[in-house]
């Protein structure tokens, strides 16, 4: 069917941005999910039947077939950032990109888009980057014209990155600066990556390439752990934490993976020894007519609400003041 696209993960932080960026593009959405009835506010992101929700599961071929009918183009955005039972990384990052991959081959898709992230590679030693490396081979043996799109972290209201550490904060007195916090980051707005995203799904230049999205500027771990803070209002110490010690940490985070979302795992911090920064390799943002919104910009619009007084906080310091 003509200017439908089905986005596969499409309920998720990245995804919401990418339905909501097609739709205003004036693409029609079909939005593929494990379990639609709790994303039925994707509807809200597009004009009254411009945005559908469908149950899909990435292990089901015949549930992507269903989910891939009729579309001119497909977006995979299912990943995990660490494994829990079944939602493991190979199970998803690579069979599951190739399952995709080939119902949309079998469905006559014509423009496959598969978000990956910088950093990906069959041959490092972090899992999650390795199996996207490998996702992306599996996508690119079927679609050899697939569009490779790789963010840095993704930042913006929701994340699980700034929220995962102002929530730490909460509770603990001191976080741990991993390999001492020199891990150089560059983060991109999840905004920009979905209007990214909308415009490579509707530009038939990009067939073949792989993107790197990343903000405007890099930061060590170091630096963004201070700027969160300062953000929050929180005072902890931040204690450089060498390397076997972080890897027991994340031992501990992966045992406690089945209860709770870990704070750490033993494959994130083996991927914090390399940096997640654009390469130079790739085309970006700029070549996709996206400007670079900052993390200064951002970040105080949302973890005001780790602050004492929330949005008010300002507000409450100066009344201390006079009082």
């Amino acid at each position: 069917m003509q200017n439908l696209v089905t986005v596969f993960g499409g309920s998720g932080f990245v995804g919401s941005q990418a339905v909501r960026y097609l739709a205003k593009a004036g693409w029609r959405v079909r939005v593929a999910v494990r379990n639609p009835n709790l994303a039925y506010k994707m509807r809200l992101l597009g004009d009254v039947g411009q945005v559908d929700v469908v149950q899909a599961n990435v292990r089901d071929k015949p549930s992507l077939e269903r989910a891939l009918d009729g579309a001119a183009a497909a977006v995979n955005l299912v990943a995990v950032l660490y494994e829990t039972g079944r939602q493991g990384f190979q199970a998803l990052h690579v069979m599951g990109a190739k399952n995709v991959a080939e119902a949309a081959r079998a469905q006559g898709v014509e423009r496959f888009v598969q978000v990956s992230a910088i950093g990906a590679d069959p041959a490092v030693g972090s899992k999650y980057a390795r199996t996207k490396g490998e996702g992306e081979a599996a996508v690119r043996a079927i679609y050899p014209d697939a569009t490779i799109v790789r963010p840095s972290i993704v930042f913006g209201q929701g994340d699980g990155f700034f929220n995962r550490f102002a929530t730490m904060a909460q509770f603990s007195p001191a976080l741990p600066l991993i390999g001492g916090g020199r891990t150089r980051f560059q983060p991109v707005f999840v905004g920009d990556v979905g209007q990214a995203l909308a415009r490579i799904v509707g530009d038939a230049a990009t067939a073949g390439q792989t993107y790197e999205l990343a903000g405007p500027a890099a930061y060590s771990f170091r630096e963004l752990m201070e700027m969160m803070l300062a953000e929050t209002g929180q005072r902890r110490l931040l204690v450089p934490t060498p390397w076997p010690v972080a890897r027991a940490l994340g031992a501990v985070g992966d045992f406690a993976s089945f209860l709770i979302p870990p704070p750490v795992t033993a494959d994130q911090v083996e991927s914090l020894r390399v940096d997640n920064v654009a390469s130079g390799r790739f085309p970006g943002l700029a070549e996709l007519g996206v400007t670079p919104t900052t993390l200064e910009a951002v970040l105080p619009t949302y973890l005001y609400t780790y602050r004492r007084g929330g949005q008010y906080a300002d507000q409450e310091a100066r009344a201390l003041a006079g009082s």
